[in-house]
């Protein structure tokens, strides 16, 4: 098939950055996206202009490296895919399609596609970790966990820190990816140890980077290829107004 993109190319984050038109030829359906990138980029080398960057890894749907707005939808038109796993047998040949980096301003833009997404480690840093000593993986065993608390923490553990969720609000919300780590460790009884310091830690932290408010439009849990709900949001800020509750008791 023959695809036209419109690619957005930007040197970084302080160029003004614009859309590219680039005509891809003789694409086989069976390509992924990322590989009918690499198809364009190597004519582009051929051609001797420069190639377009863009960010992935694993390939495989797992690292969430491979962060793309796709005809304006994060990851692209199917739902619970990366942009890896989406293949072009979901396009036609004569299609016109676009392709643009996170739209979010914690997530400057390095260069045409990629982004800097380590506002997510500090995140993590802030308090998305157990510190306290837990045993070994025998010990951790042999605490009884309901079934539904297990559920639940391996749903939201799920989460691979893509960033969907934050290019698909109108506010920049992060608060999926951010509600996801806290339950996916508060759910647990190793977790519980820490939850009030985690919950109050890595909110700070992300209203710091300066994410936006969530205003339950569900557009971050349609965006998200681990399916992660609005649940988690809910179970954070319960915790949240719980742990605050607590701090000014103390």
């Amino acid at each position: 098939m023959n695809l036209t993109l419109r690619v957005w190319r930007q040197k970084n984050a302080k160029t003004a950055g614009q859309f590219v038109t680039y005509q891809a030829r003789d694409i086989s359906s069976e390509m992924s996206f990322l590989e009918m990138l690499d198809v364009v980029n190597e004519e582009l080398i051929k051609s001797g202009e420069e190639q377009i960057a863009f960010d992935h890894d694993c390939r495989e749907g797992i690292c969430g490296s491979c962060g793309l707005v796709i005809n304006g939808t994060p990851h692209g038109p199917l739902a619970a895919t990366t942009s890896c796993q989406l293949h072009m047998r979901f396009f036609k040949d004569g299609d016109t399609i676009t392709i643009e980096p996170w739209r979010a301003a914690p997530f400057p833009v390095i260069k045409d596609l990629v982004v800097d997404r380590t506002a997510f480690d500090r995140i993590i840093q802030a308090g998305g970790y157990v510190s306290v000593s837990t045993g070994g993986a025998p010990d951790g065993n042999a605490v009884s966990i309901p079934k539904d608390d297990a559920d639940k923490a391996m749903d939201a553990a799920q989460c691979i820190g893509c960033g969907a969720c934050v290019a698909a609000c109108k506010n920049a919300s992060a608060m999926l990816f951010v509600s996801a780590k806290i339950s996916h460790l508060g759910l647990l009884p190793q977790g519980k140890v820490e939850a009030d310091h985690r919950v109050l830690n890595m909110v700070a932290q992300m209203d710091e980077e300066g994410f936006g408010n969530c205003t339950n439009t569900g557009s971050c849990e349609a965006a998200c290829p681990k399916e992660i709900t609005l649940d988690n949001i809910a179970r954070m800020n319960r915790s949240y107004a719980k742990a605050i509750f607590k701090s000014k008791l103390s």
